[in-house]
């Protein structure tokens, strides 16, 4: 009998019911017990509705409160120093100050203050190739590690209330070694031994709780790793071994290559492959598991949204069963926290595109449905089989999909298309003629804090409560105070705030032919951020101008420059759930003419600076080296053929986030925008060390506000980040900006940060 389990459920509830008590924890709103009765709830509607396909094994220890890295710190005690207050009676406290600098204000409804003061917010990035964020390890030659399972264990004992068959899910311990960062010349690969000692007394806890298996993810198997690291996950597992456990080696978004053999040697009771992106190795795989081990094949996408090709799975996975038998294991190929919650919640997507998708609940219904026909045959699953068939077929023959226009348009790009007329140093002379710009020049990201009266408008524009002339004067007016507050703060290249845009991605989907839209679709992607991703189902055409008409009021307003602000064709590409029945390359060059064309069109309309976001450009690295060179040089060449139609006095800027440049610099460089703006602040300008030995040639904005923190940075700290980026970059190359857009930021935030920043600027220009 073929086994049936999952990797974790999205945590966010079909109405992003986390998200909502998250903040209002963090306004005083609710208490810390308020907060928690939430969290409970949403794990134990998740177990209750699992309870219906057919799982052998119901996972607990998925669901966090901000990020599962973040969890596994807490876990083994690694807190850093300026975030602890009150000890462990404020672990909670701590715990939002890692996060996100703060944790709880004072409220009313509360008896206790759980204010604890600001400080440094840890360091995020991005987790492998997705879109979710996670909270960065600190390491240092000082760090111990201390055991605190009491919230697992808590979890653990409310789901054996339900279900008997537990499978805990946690960060394998060379894993977690490997996402964090060393903050002085220690070594973390050191810090294991003692690290396994934790390890092992947890392992001791669970089974004293009566737990047989153990989900122990370590994807950096599925990463390109040195001898060393392989040496550590042998030491690891050797030790780990001697526990009663059995041990479920997880690993997901790739395939293992010279790390297969070695993941299926080491002393663990099972192994999980992702067989999305490795089925190739699931043969070998088989031959180098000894006949003692469970092999679990992830066979159900846990990235992306399209229903699964339920009878291909069958062919290909009934002979392998057969082999296998109850050593066969079935799963989604990662956590299905990247995806959606429930496509039932979706009462107003067009049906078509509708009966192509699978979110989280569909994902283990199909799950359930590869088990019934492994287990009893497929006779006993003929009738929905048979649709599944049927609505692959549909999609596939939909004339909806394709555009033969957009076909021939791509088919006739060339280089001519990304190329400039003259080189950066030429263009940057004739733009600050034209421009007039000052040394450190400041501007915005672009987005301003969006107010519940711009999302109230929006959300009555969408029912039909006011009409089209209504909602563009309430955004007008939005705009004009957005033009009206960045006077009072004394910025030199203004933005009109993105008050009309719901999100960076999903406004442009919306423009744009070939995306289709949820009314639920939220994925978590860090804390209380969510995020709609558009479906992108065809091909991608732009049919009218998108921008034009709020930048170029914004431009009316004022003598100053305003930015037009666009997002980048491999950010749009890789924030949707992007269809599988072409390359990526074809759907990023059909979006990269799109954008284009509105690059060109805000130019004749004269707006003068563009920037173009290319936010997700390095997060989607492939995992393995080897296949960088191609995709860089497909994603560059998309943003070359975005940015550079224009004129050369036009100065084309764009952003990223999140971003170690180190070692793709060069195809940084290569994509030749006038101004690169980058999130620098948590990492105190170390992510700048890389332009000490490379010759960056165009001009570049290291962030010095953090804006994913409610902290409001003073004149010193942002003069002193920006004096040690001047320290490796020219002076006369350096923006001054914040980390990112200030949507999610509040005016009174960010008004006071602002204009620190610009203060600070000023002092800069007089060698402060």
């Amino acid at each position: 009998m073929a086994q049936l389990h999952h990797l974790g459920f999205p945590r966010i509830g079909n109405k992003r019911q986390l998200k909502f008590a998250q903040e209002k924890f963090w306004a005083g709103e609710i208490t810390e017990d308020q907060l928690q009765a939430t969290a409970a709830e949403l794990r134990q509607s998740n177990w209750i509705e699992q309870q219906d396909f057919s799982l052998n094994l119901h996972t607990v220890g998925d669901f966090s409160l901000y990020d599962q890295v973040l969890d596994t710190s807490f876990l083994v005690g690694n807190i850093p120093t300026r975030a602890k207050q009150s000890g462990e009676d404020n672990r909670l406290g701590n715990y939002f100050r890692v996060a996100r600098g703060r944790s709880q204000k004072s409220s009313c409804c509360s008896a206790v203050n759980h204010e604890t003061g600001e400080t440094q917010a840890g360091e995020m990035t991005k987790w492998f190739n997705t879109n979710y964020h996670y909270i960065v390890p600190e390491f240092t030659q000082q760090t111990t590690f201390s055991l605190n399972a009491n919230d697992l264990l808590k979890q653990i004992e409310e789901l054996q209330k339900i279900n008997e068959n537990i499978k805990p899910v946690i960060i394998g311990p060379v894993t977690y070694l490997w996402l964090g960062k060393e903050k002085d010349n220690s070594n973390k690969l050191e810090l294991l031994p003692d690290l396994l000692e934790i390890y092992v007394e947890l392992f001791a806890l669970l089974a004293e709780k009566g737990i047989e298996w153990l989900q122990i993810d370590e994807p950096i198997l599925v990463l390109e790793i040195n001898n060393q690291w392989q040496n550590a996950l042998q030491i690891a597992y050797q030790r780990l071994q001697q526990s009663n456990l059995k041990l479920l080696l997880t690993t997901y978004f790739g395939e293992l290559k010279d790390n297969l053999q070695l993941a299926c040697e080491l002393p663990v009771a099972g192994l999980h492959l992702d067989a999305i992106n490795a089925r190739h190795e699931v043969e070998p795989a088989i031959t180098y598991l000894s006949e003692d081990k469970v092999l679990s094949l992830g066979v159900i996408n846990g990235c992306n949204i399209w229903k699964s090709d339920l009878n291909g799975i069958l062919e290909w996975l009934t002979p392998i069963h057969h082999k296998l038998q109850q050593r066969l294991w079935i799963a989604p190929s990662s956590s299905l926290l990247h995806v959606p919650v429930d496509l039932q919640s979706e009462h107003k997507l067009d049906p078509e595109i509708k009966s192509w998708l699978a979110f989280a609940t569909q994902k283990l219904q199909e799950l359930s449905l590869l088990g019934t026909a492994l287990n009893n045959g497929i006779t006993s699953v003929i009738a929905p089989l048979e649709e599944n068939r049927l609505a692959l077929q549909n999609r596939r023959n939909s004339t909806r999909v394709s555009n033969p226009k957009v076909q021939s348009r791509v088919a006739a790009i060339n280089a001519s298309l990304g190329k400039r007329k003259q080189v950066f140093k030429q263009r940057a002379a004739l733009q600050q003629s034209y421009l007039n710009l000052p040394n450190y020049p400041t501007t915005t990201i672009g987005s301003f804090p969006q107010t519940n009266d711009i999302r109230a408008t929006r959300r009555a524009k969408r029912l039909g409560e006011i009409n089209e002339v209504q909602y563009k004067n309430s955004m007008k007016e939005s705009i004009k105070c957005c033009i009206d507050e960045q006077h009072q703060i004394g910025l030199d290249v203004l933005v009109h705030g993105e008050a009309e845009r719901n999100d960076m991605v999903e406004y442009f989907g919306e423009l744009l032919d070939g995306f289709a839209f949820t009314q639920f679709g939220w994925v978590q992607s860090y804390g209380s951020r969510c995020v709609k991703p558009p479906l992108l189902f065809g091909d991608v055409c732009r049919p009218r101008a998108m921008t034009v008409e709020w930048a170029s009021y914004a431009q009316s307003l004022t003598e100053k420059q305003v930015k037009g602000m666009l997002t980048g064709p491999v950010t749009i590409l890789n924030w949707s759930f992007v269809r599988d029945d072409q390359t990526l390359q074809t759907t990023c060059n059909q979006i990269a003419l799109a954008i284009r064309d509105e690059v060109l069109d805000l130019e004749k309309a004269g707006i003068n600076i563009i920037q173009i976001d290319e936010a997700a450009l390095r997060e989607k690295l492939p995992l393995h080296r080897s296949k960088w060179p191609e995709y860089l040089a497909w994603a560059i060449q998309a943003f070359r053929i975005t940015a550079n139609g224009v004129e050369d006095k036009t100065q084309i800027h764009t952003h990223m986030c999140y971003s170690e440049f180190n070692d793709i610099i060069e195809a940084i460089a290569a994509m030749d925008a006038d101004v690169i703006t980058i999130e620098t602040s948590r990492s105190d300008m170390q992510l700048l060390d890389v332009f000490e030995a490379f010759n960056y040639p165009n001009a570049i904005g290291p962030g010095v506000y953090d804006i994913h923190s409610p902290n409001i940075p003073n004149i010193e700290q942002m003069l002193q980040l920006m004096k040690k980026a001047a320290q490796r970059i020219p002076a006369e190359q350096l923006w001054v900006n914040p980390d990112c857009g200030l949507k999610t930021r509040h005016w009174q935030e960010v008004i006071p940060a602002l204009k620190n920043m610009v203060e600070a600027a000023k002092l800069l220009r007089i060698g402060g």
